[in-house]
């Protein structure tokens, strides 16, 4: 990572350890399916307010995403049992970020089998995944217990897994916001969770991304046929949400090239970009982080 985009992730940690949060709850999104939504106050130690959400089968449980640390692995498990005392049989990273797959070693002692696009298991590295917690703002007492468990299934462009009494489909749809991000379908349920190819009301992270590929992604979700969409970050969403989502990729790469034609100062830039960008949305540090995508080298 870039020493600059290194400065403004430290910016971050001293903004939000002030910052107060709200822990989501997990809630019914459909029959047998629950999710972790709209956590309130982005925070280092609410895993940046990631949603992770679980499929309740005939034959056992398949977890979507894992959250940030053994700790909050193990209270989401708590949760889980809430919900149904059935096995948890499988574990889908949606992709290796952090706050999305470093719970995963507290369900392989379950017994669960961790299953992720094939690049996954080459990203999800031990030592600089936790390298970055640090970086991130997450102190050791947060990261207690956290091991770093990479997939031990993985596939290339399509997965479906049956829990018996339904399938989930996994699908890849090529590189977007990562080059092993992947779409979690429930086609009878019409139940689609996107990882972090969806963004709702949040800046995303673009700085592993592939812009013009996320951007075909998303007319693809348009198209599925599902009506309660649970993204990486934000609430419950529709495909206006998509839709939204994908005018924010075309605004942000249409404007940072310009920008970045014409000067290499990065505060400039970013200052620029806040001006076509939504105020409201959450993580707005990203803004100059994800300039650093664009910038000379």
């Amino acid at each position: 990572m870039k020493k600059s985009v290194s400065v403004y992730l430290l910016a971050l940690v001293l903004f939000l350890s002030m910052s107060s949060y709200v822990f989501a709850e997990l809630v019914k999104i459909s029959d047998g399916v629950y999710s972790y939504i709209d956590a309130k106050g982005v925070a280092p130690a609410n895993g940046f307010g990631a949603n992770a959400g679980i499929v309740v089968g005939k034959d056992g449980i398949l977890v979507v995403d894992t959250l940030i640390s053994a700790k909050k692995a193990k209270a989401f498990i708590k949760d889980i049992k809430t919900v149904s005392d059935k096995p948890i049989k499988y574990v889908v990273d949606t992709h290796y970020h952090l706050d999305h797959a470093l719970g995963n070693s507290e369900f392989v002692k379950l017994g669960a089998i961790i299953v992720a696009q094939q690049n996954c298991a080459k990203n999800l590295i031990p030592d600089s995944t936790l390298k970055r917690a640090t970086m991130y703002g997450l102190s050791k007492e947060d990261m207690e217990g956290t091991e770093v468990a990479p997939p031990v299934v993985t596939f290339t462009d399509r997965m479906t897994v049956d829990l018996g009494d339904r399938t989930v489909e996994l699908i890849f749809p090529g590189p977007t916001h990562t080059d092993d991000s992947i779409l979690v379908y429930l086609p009878r349920e019409k139940v689609l969770f996107t990882g972090d190819i969806l963004f709702t009301r949040y800046h995303p992270y673009m700085g592993d991304g592939e812009v013009a590929n996320w951007i075909k992604a998303l007319d693809f979700i348009a198209g599925l046929d599902a009506d309660k969409i649970i993204p990486g970050h934000g609430p419950l969403s529709s495909k206006k949400d998509v839709t939204d989502m994908k005018a924010y990729l075309v605004t942000f790469d249409k404007k940072a090239r310009e920008l970045a034609a014409v000067s290499n100062d990065a505060q400039f830039i970013s200052a620029e970009m806040k001006k076509v960008l939504p105020a409201s949305y959450e993580l707005e540090f990203l803004t100059p982080v994800n300039v650093q995508k664009y910038m000379k080298k």
